[in-house]
């Protein structure tokens, strides 16, 4: 039987790079597996999706060579249109494919298309939706479904065209937690109906955590890519994580939290039977050890990356002075959603304060009032103690610096160089000076290659790294990121952290807008949680941890450690409350055997 994707000694370069994205990828995709895509930002993955359906080399113009095979068609040989029928793919932001007003029609799109009957196109509009939970939402118009619903619609209408292998690009990047859940669960139904799944994919707990039919992991197969676009590993997920995590970690690919967890107690000489994928097997194997041990010095563990807490926790900022105050805050789009309803927020200096919650809650329309991007219905801003509404924009942009959510909204230039550049010349800063720091920002942000590219051009990583970068550069005394880690590898995503990290440690005030739990746990000194437009709760994130109701109908879930811990602490009373590697590794140490 042919398999239904082969990729023979593929190689791509795109025109004007003198390096290939893509050397010499050897891969065979079997009928019904789900395989896993990994790799650093910027190693070709989203290339490689663009190869399975014809986009390269039809459409995308660069050097390709070696060969693609759709169910044994090579794809050179096949029209763009004859592989959408075969091939679906989708992308991180799904309204990037939308062009319709309602579900039904944006399903219909693509099957008028076909020049398909109007029965069979009901037929398979009824299908599509009912596969990733939408019939009802049939005739809703597209600005009243939620980010979740969007990407699950972006899936149906690629679904509709028929086609028996899905290539999906970091579908749950804008996804709040619940929704990525549900988003994961409609691809086990799929994988269930037999579909051939490529996923290209970040959030590794909730992944690895579920399963399709009967106890079966919805990943079959791990492949990686490596940073230079060689394939750098292909395997079971027990067994590339494993053997391999010493070399993903160094090339900061993201791991399950629990297998990193064991691979760090490994190397402190606590090693774990075998390392655990999913939380449940984690337990598995840490109960034992932790009955086992008891109080007592051991020697020290070798360093964990994370910089968890490390500045002052809410309570001691409590006497600080305050940076930002929001009164009364309430804002009402133009076309009627009301996103803010009377909230009252006070931000302290030397804060890093985290905004949590479900998709439309609220949390990017505060952002923009705090820095004046928006004018609020009602209610006032306070910058410093003064009214923001009566300061000029640029006033107010030399104090506060904010990194939109989608970085494209904030490049002026033609060059990644001139991006940086751009807000120090407009100070007049002297030009050596901005050379200087300029190329600084570069190598900390591994821009420095893509100094003469056009900002557009680079992948969705660096995008977002030379947009905060573009903020760090000018230094302002308070800094708002919203999703600052979207769309990034292990290595970028905390290299962005650890540099927040220092500037709060130097006195600087950060908010950051994130779905990523993980983070909150391992940086946020406070985390403020919004829903439907008001503050559900305002404190620490142990305490936000504690509080499932909270965390419900906010629609975020518990870290993977710290409901492991939570487990554990059920039969092991004196087990304290954990949510970070870099907690459990120290409590672990304390405990000796």
């Amino acid at each position: 039987m042919v398999a239904p994707v082969t990729i023979k000694d593929l190689v791509f370069r795109y025109p004007g790079q003198s390096q290939a994205t893509l050397r010499g990828i050897n891969l065979e995709i079997n009928q019904g597996e789900c395989v896993l895509l990994l790799g650093p930002t910027g190693c070709g993955k989203s290339t490689l999706a663009l190869c399975l359906n014809g986009l390269i080399p039809h459409l995308i113009s660069g050097e390709m060579q070696g060969q693609v095979y759709i169910h044994g068609v090579d794809t050179r040989q096949t029209t763009i249109g004859e592989l959408t029928q075969k091939v679906g793919l989708v992308f991180q932001d799904p309204e990037a494919q939308f062009c319709m007003l309602t579900v039904e029609d944006e399903v219909a799109f693509g099957l008028e298309n076909l020049g398909l009957p109007r029965q069979e196109m009901d037929e398979r509009i009824k299908s599509a939706l009912a596969l990733v939970g939408l019939s009802r939402e049939r005739h809703t118009r597209l600005d009243r479904l939620s980010g979740g619903m969007k990407q699950r619609l972006a899936l149906a209408a690629v679904l509709a065209m028929g086609p028996r292998i899905l290539v999906l690009d970091e579908p749950t990047s804008n996804l709040d937690p619940q929704g990525t859940a549900d988003f994961f669960t409609h691809l086990a139904t799929l994988k269930a109906h037999r579909y051939t799944i490529l996923l290209i994919e970040h959030k590794l707990d909730d992944l690895m955590a579920l399963s399709a039919g009967s106890g079966q992991s919805l990943v079959d197969r791990v492949v990686v890519l490596g940073p230079d676009g060689h394939l750098l590993a292909n395997g079971d997920p027990r067994s590339v994580f494993r053997d391999e995590a010493p070399r993903l970690l160094h090339d900061g690919i993201w791991l399950p939290q629990v297998t990193e967890l064991a691979f760090r107690l490994a190397q402190a000489g606590i090693p774990l039977p075998r390392f655990p994928v999913d939380a449940v097997e984690a337990l598995d194997f840490l109960m034992p050890l932790v009955r086992a041990r008891r109080p007592g010095p051991r020697g020290h563990l070798p360093p964990v990356h994370e910089k968890a807490n490390q500045g002052p926790d809410y309570s001691s900022a409590l006497g600080q002075r305050v940076i930002l105050r929001a009164l009364s805050l309430a804002y009402t789009y133009p076309r009627g959603t009301q996103a803010l309803r009377g909230l009252d927020l006070e931000v302290r200096e030397g804060e890093f304060l985290a905004l949590v919650g479900a998709n439309g809650s609220g949390k990017t329309t505060l952002a923009l009032h705090l820095c004046g991007i928006l004018t609020p219905s009602q209610g006032k801003v306070f910058l410093d103690g003064h009214d923001v509404s009566t300061w000029p924009r640029d006033r107010v942009a030399a104090h506060v610096g904010y990194v939109f959510q989608n970085p494209e909204h904030q490049f002026v230039t033609g060059t990644v160089f001139d991006e940086l550049a751009y807000g120090l010349r407009l100070r007049h800063v002297p030009e050596g000076e901005v050379q200087k720091k300029v190329a600084s920002l570069l190598e900390e942000f591994a821009l420095a290659e893509y100094a003469d590219v056009n900002p557009f051009k680079l992948s969705q990583g660096q995008k977002r790294r030379l947009s905060v970068a573009t903020m760090l550069i000018l230094g302002q005394q308070v800094l708002i990121l919203d999703e600052p880690t979207f769309g990034q590898d292990r290595a970028n995503a905390y290299r962005l952290m650890d540099e927040m990290c220092k500037l709060q440690q130097n006195g600087h005030t950060i908010l950051f807008a994130t779905h990523d739990v993980r983070l909150v746990a391992e940086y946020a000194t406070r985390v403020v949680v919004l829903d439907e437009g008001r503050i559900l709760f305002d404190g620490q994130p142990q305490a936000l941890f504690a509080q499932r109701e909270v965390l419900r109908q906010a629609k975020l879930n518990v870290p993977t450690l710290y409901a492991l811990s939570q487990t554990i602490a059920s039969s092991q009373p004196t087990w304290p409350p954990l949510a970070t590697i870099a907690e459990y590794c120290a409590h672990l140490e304390a405990c000796g055997p």
